[in-house]
């Protein structure tokens, strides 16, 4: 799955002179919490978070008193609380190098490019935002499978073959598999596979798995 089929296309943008009672009059009007700020020629030059204008601080001074924060905010503009050079990632990268460059940068969203056309000269183009709900939503239908009856998680060895045998194995014994995640054991030599899956009774299924998998974990019925 690619970032441009998770995306939300042509975010709402500001510009560096927008005002901070304008940028937040529109987070609050769309229910968004970050704004792409683009230059003159539509070229990506920073963003803004919400959490960024509910820290901004217009002085270093403490204002004597309410008028004076209002007037200062309102004389506040976002060049002077965006984030710049903004963190981006393509439109046509596998959605997990998204998920890995929030994590690693510790941030909530991507602005999500699109590469220019060499023979006419132009640049990147800004063509949506990925934000990390959109990744949460993605890994919930991952592990989702509305179909499924069975949510089991195994503890096998990490070795060549062994996720395409016990995938055999619940098909050999009438079980339909709606989708399948993997997760790093506790040492190199072992991982954590969940199936989701309909078709087969869990006492059925569970003592065939005993004796195949290292470790039934977990069995549930799906949500």
């Amino acid at each position: 799955m690619l970032v441009k089929d998770r995306m939300t296309s042509s975010p709402v943008t500001v510009t560096p002179d927008t005002s901070f009672p304008e940028a937040f009059r529109i987070i609050k009007k769309r229910g968004i919490r970050h704004l792409p700020v683009v230059d003159e020629q539509q070229r990506l030059i920073g963003i803004v978070a919400r959490t960024d204008l509910l820290h901004a601080s217009p002085s270093m001074a403490v204002p004597s008193n309410v008028f004076e924060m209002s007037y200062l905010l309102a004389n506040l503009h976002i060049r002077e609380v965006m984030s710049s050079p903004p963190i981006t990632v393509s439109e046509d990268a596998p959605l997990e190098e998204a998920a890995r460059a929030m994590v690693e940068k510790k941030i909530g969203c991507l602005p999500v490019m699109r590469d220019g056309d060499p023979s006419t000269g132009s640049g990147q183009a800004l063509v949506g935002m990925i934000t990390e709900t959109d990744i949460f939503e993605t890994f919930v239908e991952i592990l989702g499978g509305e179909e499924a009856s069975l949510r089991v998680t195994l503890r096998i060895r990490d070795a060549r073959g062994e996720l395409a045998r016990l995938a055999g194995v619940i098909a050999g014994l009438g079980g339909n598999i709606c989708s399948v995640a993997a997760f790093r054991g506790e040492d190199m030599e072992h991982r954590y596979i969940t199936f989701r899956l309909e078709g087969v009774d869990e006492d059925v299924l569970v003592p065939k798995l005993e004796a195949e998998a290292e470790e039934v974990v977990h069995v549930c019925c799906a949500a």
